[in-house]
């Protein structure tokens, strides 16, 4: 799959080459605009480099592991946004989530674990020597 992904950003970037090239070429003489040719081989090294560019960036999103979702967020760790008093907002992974406590009162910064959820919210506890 890897290799056919490739071989299509390969031709796709062929094409909007040759699209480029037949514009500059053909299309803006017509119209009386002149392009000079260092000027159409910066434009068509540009569209190369950004070619390269956002298909390395693409097969890396590709490749990576997805992160954490609702269905296994049960002993992720996090952060308190808005105090839990009993509900607010803690943050996990640079998400933030809605969240409920049934014990007292969380303050903001403190480190919480989900214990399970209800609906889309998360329910957790706080992290403490004695609560482990």
């Amino acid at each position: 799959m890897r290799k056919s992904r490739l071989a299509f950003a390969i031709l796709a970037t062929l094409g909007e080459e040759i699209a480029l090239a037949l514009f500059v070429l053909l299309g803006l003489p017509r119209l009386g605009v002149k392009i000079p040719l260092g000027g159409l081989i910066a434009m068509m090294a540009g569209l190369a480099i950004y070619g390269v560019f956002s298909y390395r960036m693409g097969s890396r999103a590709l490749l990576k592991k997805p992160l954490a979702g609702f269905t296994d967020m049960t002993g992720s760790k996090g952060i308190v946004i808005e105090p839990l008093a009993p509900k607010g907002t803690i943050k996990i992974k640079g998400e933030l989530w809605e969240a409920e406590s049934f014990g007292p009162e969380i303050d903001a910064s403190e480190e919480v674990t989900v214990i399970g959820q209800q609906g889309l919210k998360l329910i957790v506890r706080k992290n403490s020597a004695d609560a482990q």
